[in-house]
């Protein structure tokens, strides 16, 4: 029945996989409205108690990821490429950075880029500092790229690598279930790959829907600061409108003429956003914080690795209601982006993808919250400051980064510019989201009919706008429930993913293959003598 309701709609997917997603999908949705209070009492209970008993999992499991990311970059395997022996690059190394960050976080940099270091420096995470002190300070940005640096990456990471090597080398469907290719063989194709596939398409959606959420709210503090137009439920709704129109006139014109040029444009206005603070405020002041951040960050990293708050109450302690939720939150959109990644990567070695991938967005995320973090204290105790009160006091997180443009020229401007900077993030993220989403359910990178991804496109949009409609900002903070329950399975997958791809690896790379890509002779000259 559902091969002929794909055959009437002119669809070339996976009938299962697709309708069971959108049912599911439209289920929830209903459930979210109808249901508010249940679900959210639900989900809550479900939260706190992977707070308390598995946070620790969560923790040890990014660390985890990075470390083999590590390993494998500076093994033997390093030098194996992800595509045919012959195979290049498709994009060059500037449009694939530009491209990382339209699936990245390039939307949660413009958002937490000064809220995060502010709310630290107010509440310091560990408590062994005083509040609003350089310790403080110090502490609030050695938090806050921890939270945005080589470990987030490595979340989007190991799938993307994973997905590159069974996709281009095993020529496997772009699907989750193809990770598991090693244990289940052909059964990838059945049941119990359908249903992996289902659960990280949903992941998707959601995870994406968090983070329309988050852009929605600032796109919308940011035109009440420019315009006045008020903050409310119905603004977002249109704001939500407006962004997923533009998202599907993106999608539909593809990935090279849609997503690309997006992403180009809005990495170059990103940076001279970042150049702009920089130049126009404390500069030498910047240019020294930047270089002590950056060693802060690396000296912190592998305490941070393993902190796991063990002296709180673990299901209300800080760790549990931010890092818990953030890795939570991440993984459940890896599947997207380690498949979008994987999809502009084809041709690049393992080694260049790993130091790619971690390095390059890493370097700038701890350039952009040096600068923004550190103006922002430079503001609360030079300047007569006024951000804590707004952002920490009266709760103004979306609003943080408006606040922090009043200290500088040009402020209409500018800020104006930050609204389009989020709303091209708030775009990519989407049709990015769309067009994997899309490939999950195909299991193909060949061009699908466009109706398929202009439905995902909408799909999201509709999502977040019903949330938002239903009820505002309690429904945003239900969905974050339901994050932080789904990532405990995408938890797993990871783990296997690991085991997989070395499985993988070692059953199809031969000797012969390992000492030819390091020059050397196929087989090693014998011994005379």
């Amino acid at each position: 029945m559902l091969r002929k309701l794909q055959n009437s709609l002119g669809l070339r997917t996976d009938p299962v996989i697709f309708f069971v997603s959108a049912v599911l999908t439209v289920i929830f949705v209903i459930a979210a409205i109808a249901f508010t209070d249940a679900v959210d009492r639900s989900f809550e209970s479900l939260s706190e108690l992977i707070k308390a008993n598995l946070g620790w999992l969560y923790i040890l499991g990014v660390t985890s990821f990075l470390v083999f990311l590590v390993w494998i970059a500076s093994s033997r395997y390093g030098n194996v490429r992800l595509g045919d022996k012959d195979s290049r690059p498709e994009y060059s190394t500037p449009a694939w950075f530009g491209m990382l960050f339209a699936a990245g976080i390039g939307t949660i940099l413009m958002f937490w880029g000064v809220a995060e270091p502010i709310s630290h420096f107010a509440n310091p995470p560990q408590n062994n500092v005083e509040p609003q002190t350089a310790e403080a300070a110090r502490q609030a940005m050695a938090f806050s790229l921890y939270h945005f640096g080589f470990h987030t990456w490595s979340i989007f990471c190991l799938p993307a690598l994973a997905f590159a090597y069974f996709v281009y080398r095993r020529k496997l469907p772009f699907r989750v279930s193809s990770l598991f290719h090693p244990l289940l063989g052909e059964r990838i194709h059945g049941p119990i790959g359908k249903i992996i596939d289902i659960t990280a398409a949903l992941g998707t959606l959601f995870g994406v829907a968090v983070s329309i959420g988050l852009g929605t709210l600032q796109i919308n503090s940011g035109l009440s600061t420019l315009f006045g137009i008020p903050e409310g439920r119905v603004s977002q709704v249109l704001i939500i409108a407006v962004v997923t129109t533009i998202a599907t006139i993106s999608v539909a014109l593809g990935l090279d003429k849609g997503i690309k040029r997006l992403s180009t444009l809005n990495i170059a206005a990103a940076v001279g956003l970042l150049l702009f603070v920089l130049f126009t405020g404390s500069t030498v002041y910047l240019l020294r914080g930047i270089i002590e951040t950056t060693g802060t960050y690396l000296s912190s990293i592998v305490p941070l690795a393993f902190w796991n708050d063990t002296f709180a109450d673990p299901a209300w302690g800080w760790q549990g209601s931010w890092t818990v939720f953030y890795w939570a939150w991440t993984i459940t959109w890896a599947p997207f982006v380690g498949i979008f990644i994987a999809r502009i990567s084809k041709g690049r070695t393992i080694r260049e993808f790993v130091l790619g991938v971690l390095a390059l967005p890493t370097a700038f995320t701890v350039v952009w919250f040096s600068v923004f973090g550190l103006s922002a204290f430079d503001i609360e105790m030079n300047q007569g400051g006024g951000l804590v009160q707004a952002v920490v006091d009266e709760g103004d997180i979306p609003g943080a980064l408006f606040r922090f443009l009043e200290a500088f020229p040009a402020t209409t401007f500018v800020a104006a510019l930050s609204v389009l900077i989020v709303v091209i993030f708030f775009t990519t993220s989407s049709d990015s989201a769309s067009l994997v989403v899309d490939m999950l359910c195909s299991g193909t990178q060949e061009n699908p009919p466009a109706r398929q991804r202009l439905f995902w496109a909408v799909t999201e949009g509709v999502v977040a706008a019903t949330l938002i409609a239903a009820s505002g900002r309690a429904a945003l903070d239900a969905l974050e429930q339901v994050i932080t329950v789904l990532g405990l399975p995408f938890f797993v997958i990871a783990f296997f993913t690991m085991y997989c791809l070395v499985r993988a690896l070692r059953e199809d790379i031969t000797e012969d293959e390992l000492f030819r890509r390091r020059g050397r002779p196929a087989v090693p000259p014998k011994v005379v003598g």
